[in-house]
């Protein structure tokens, strides 16, 4: 393990003040996802159990450990022909790509031999653990998502565009089906006392805009995510969204969702500031650090950009250090850490 660690303890409030776009005592750091690579160099062994990752988080100087329930939506094992095509020929990077053309439902035949998830208690068995096992100062961020990416992969991005328009009762039932099963993962999630916010992730926009339109979203997303924005008013705890790209013909409607942080504020698609001029006062902001630059540029580079959000992006609290999607596994570890260090050693109000 490498023997700098976060100077303070963990303390949930802290997390909770700034999403709620306040200021706490400092700067908060927050990820959707950080792989297992990365926490592994920094604790200097595997992340084999619950306990490595909460003490990777920890020790990192986050106020919290991110669960998500361990769920398969496609129990029936259910491929389409392209994808088991692309196996065949060997191709097995591509089969894990997102379905383009025909999906496994493109069809009210399909629709009904499709076997659906079931929510069961299993699937929380890190939530029944993570109460035991949190120091003090640290809560759980429960997170899940993918409500719109799940139902256009299950028929296939073209497919589902087309559906739009001419089998629009296919895509709905789509929809309610796959709705109905992750708000109730988010429900569940928000019965643990040791969940204090809950994560909700589902990429809508590309870097220049939405990938389908205003209405459509408020006809078959948008109502799932009030569903979870009202298990988060009814727990009163703070709603996070994860999109990539650029929102700003929806941005109005988060707000009514009742979406109270927005990660990662990806810095191809749209100037933080800007965001933060408009928005600041509805949004607490997440991320920014452009993940190529993690990636492949260098660490004073890095801490220089870091230094640059908390200079330009922290003052008067609603925002989080973080990445500009993700941390993978082929971020260059020197430069995490320096992402990390910038904020332990500038980020105090």
């Amino acid at each position: 393990m490498h023997t700098k660690t976060a100077p303070y303890q963990p303390d949930f409030d802290r997390l909770r003040r700034t999403l709620k776009r306040g200021q706490a005592d400092r700067v908060p750091l927050m990820e959707l996802g950080i792989h297992p690579r990365i926490m592994a160099d920094f604790i200097g062994r595997p992340i084999e159990t619950l306990t490595d990752r909460i003490e990777f988080y920890r020790l990192a100087g986050y106020d919290y450990i991110k669960l998500s329930p361990v769920i398969d939506m496609n129990p029936g094992g259910f491929q389409s022909e392209s994808k088991v095509q692309r196996a065949e020929d060997g191709d097995l990077d591509r089969s894990t790509w997102g379905t383009e053309g025909k999906g496994i439902i493109t069809s009210d035949k399909e629709f009904d031999r499709f076997v659906w998830a079931k929510v069961e208690d299993e699937m929380f068995r890190d939530f029944d653990a993570a109460a035991a096992l949190l120091p003090p100062g640290m809560q759980v961020v429960g997170q899940y998502g993918d409500i719109f990416t799940f139902t256009w992969e299950f028929m296939g991005f073209e497919t589902f565009s087309f559906a739009l328009v001419e089998n629009p009762g296919l895509v709905q039932n789509i929809f309610e089906r796959v709705g109905g099963i992750i708000v109730e993962l988010f429900a569940r999630m928000a019965q643990y006392d040791c969940v204090g916010a809950l994560f909700y992730s589902d990429d809508i926009a590309y870097q220049s805009g939405l990938m389908i339109s205003p209405q459509a979203l408020r006809t078959y997303l948008f109502p799932y995510m009030r569903q979870i924005g009202r298990i988060c008013r009814d727990r009163d705890i703070p709603f996070i969204y994860h999109s990539d790209g650029k929102m700003w013909d929806v941005m109005d409607e988060l707000v009514d969702i009742g979406i109270d942080a927005l990660q990662p504020i990806e810095p191809q698609a749209w100037d933080i500031r800007e965001v933060k001029d408009r928005y600041g006062d509805r949004f607490c902001l997440i991320g920014n650090i452009d993940v190529d630059l993690l990636a492949r540029g260098k660490p004073e580079e890095v801490a220089a950009e870091v230094s640059r959000l908390l200079r330009e992006v922290a003052p008067g609290g609603g925002y989080c250090v973080g990445s500009g999607n993700t941390v993978p596994d082929y971020v260059r570890f020197d430069n995490y850490r320096a992402m990390l260090e910038t904020v332990w050693e500038n980020g105090a109000y």
